[in-house]
């Protein structure tokens, strides 16, 4: 997780990206938050507690802006909240269609998806 921080903060500063309280607060809410896959409103809730004035539209705004800067990814859904990540190494992300978790499968188990082995309950990404 420290490497991923570390990671993000550089390609913020390489994007020439000020690090602000709010950004810093946003990133670490992500960070902490990591395995979840969260979405706006729970990097919110978490950002708020670091940074009182932050409001929920700051958080959309920069989480775009981050994504497209390259600095997280966006995780895109028709009906569902989007969500974010710092991992750019290759994996897989499963999306539960009963419950909406997010489970993030690195590169040795991938060629098991990759060779048509997906559950008729999970949606890759």
């Amino acid at each position: 997780m420290k490497d991923q921080r570390a990671a993000i903060l550089r390609k913020l500063k390489e994007a020439g990206l000020k690090l602000t309280s709010q950004r810093l607060a946003i990133i670490e809410a992500l960070m902490e938050n990591i395995s979840l896959h969260p979405g706006a409103s729970l990097i919110y809730q978490r950002a708020k507690k670091k940074s009182k004035g932050i409001s929920l539209s700051t958080i959309y705004y920069t989480l775009n802006e981050l994504s497209r800067h390259g600095i997280i990814k966006m995780l895109e859904f028709d009906k569902m909240e989007n969500r974010y990540e710092g991992n750019f190494s290759h994996h897989l992300n499963l999306v539960c269609l009963g419950c909406g978790s997010i489970l993030g499968l690195s590169k040795g188990l991938t060629h098991l998806i990759e060779r048509g082995g997906t559950a008729d309950w999970l949606q890759t990404l």
